[in-house]
């Protein structure tokens, strides 16, 4: 198995966290983002994804893109440590709470996002940086409330297991704290990511135990 990673994006980082909890091998291919001039870009990686993002899972000679949907590929084919509830209600619950991040949030700061803003559209940094805590917090606040108003929330996200939501909170946690926003309004989410923290899967899992970490 293979997986083409970059070690700050919050959806790789996501795939490496499921792939952990699961205890499976992979080799890591690492994808500049930003060296020369993006290596997703690149007509090499364009033919493996040709999303031009990352993450994409190579396995069995299928490219898989889409964190979400590789972690669920994940979890149907490695059944162990499962990372969504067997009942449909917290099944979807799991879901929304990782398309809170995944879809409602994390987009609105890709890295092609930003680089619309500041290249086509000539915001300054300060600007741009505005525009990342705000959509930030806003998704933090929808999180911290979806959590704190459940009775399901337990250790983590959902229950005293880790699930698919803590495999996307954990990174948007990382990522929010990278680009200087107040964690205290979120208590419940801070919670949540210590616990996660204390596991190895996670910490094998963050940035900066990357090959490609700089």
């Amino acid at each position: 198995m293979k997986l083409y990673t970059y070690f700050r994006s919050s959806a790789a980082y996501r795939v490496r966290i499921a792939l952990n909890l699961k205890g499976v091998y992979y080799d890591a291919v690492p994808i500049h983002l930003l060296r020369n001039g993006g290596e997703q870009l690149s007509d090499a990686y364009r033919a493996v994804n040709p999303s031009m993002l990352v993450p994409a899972l190579e396995d069995d000679g299928q490219v898989l893109g889409q964190s979400l949907a590789i972690v669920e590929y994940l979890d149907e084919t490695q059944p162990q440590a499962p990372l969504l509830p067997s009942n449909p209600a917290d099944r979807a619950r799991v879901r929304a709470l990782a398309l809170t991040v995944a879809a409602d949030t994390h987009p609105l700061g890709n890295l092609r996002v930003l680089k619309y803003l500041t290249g086509t559209l000539g915001v300054s940094e300060d600007v741009k940086l505005g525009w990342q805590q705000h959509w930030l917090r806003t998704g933090l606040a929808a999180l911290e409330q979806l959590l704190v108003n459940d009775p399901r929330t337990g250790r983590y996200s959902h229950g005293d297991t880790p699930t698919l939501a803590d495999c996307c909170l954990v990174p948007q946690v990382f990522g929010a704290q990278r680009f200087g926003v107040d964690m205290t309004p979120y208590p419940t989410i801070m919670r949540i990511y210590a616990a996660c923290s204390e596991l190895q899967a996670f910490q094998q899992a963050h940035p900066a135990q990357q090959p490609d970490a700089e």
